[in-house]
């Protein structure tokens, strides 16, 4: 069970990025995906999470609006749409499966996690 996110890049403020998490080695199973994002000397802040059976979303205060989640069922991929880029958004972002039980928001939820996508928004 491997998830592997990309699409992480260096954007201008106001830019749009589309992330992505594969998930391989299996059939979904997780209960749900979520993003959080890192950066160095801080916790892992939640960014958005989906139910993978039902489609529905979550998202952190600070991306409402801006940022969606979706997923693809046919190709186990969980897509993080960012609009409206700004300098604080400038992170590693990671994705990671979690099961039915606890909360969408907290990172030690999670029971798996990929490699990071590094994300720079900067004029």
């Amino acid at each position: 069970v491997q998830l592997q996110a990309s699409g992480g890049g260096s954007v201008q403020p106001g830019e749009s990025l589309r992330l992505s998490c594969a998930a391989s080695g299996f059939r979904l199973a997780y209960f749900a995906i979520g993003w959080f994002r890192q950066v160095p000397g801080k916790e892992r802040e939640f960014v958005a999470a989906i139910s993978w059976s039902y489609g529905y979303a979550y998202y952190g205060d600070s991306v409402e609006g801006r940022f969606t989640i979706s997923k693809d069922n046919a190709k186990n991929t969980v897509y993080l749409q960012m609009n409206d880029l700004k300098p604080e958004d400038t992170a590693v972002y990671y994705c990671a499966g979690k099961g039915p039980t606890g909360s969408y928001y907290f990172a030690r939820q999670y029971e798996s996690w990929g490699q990071g996508t590094q994300v720079t928004v900067s004029s």
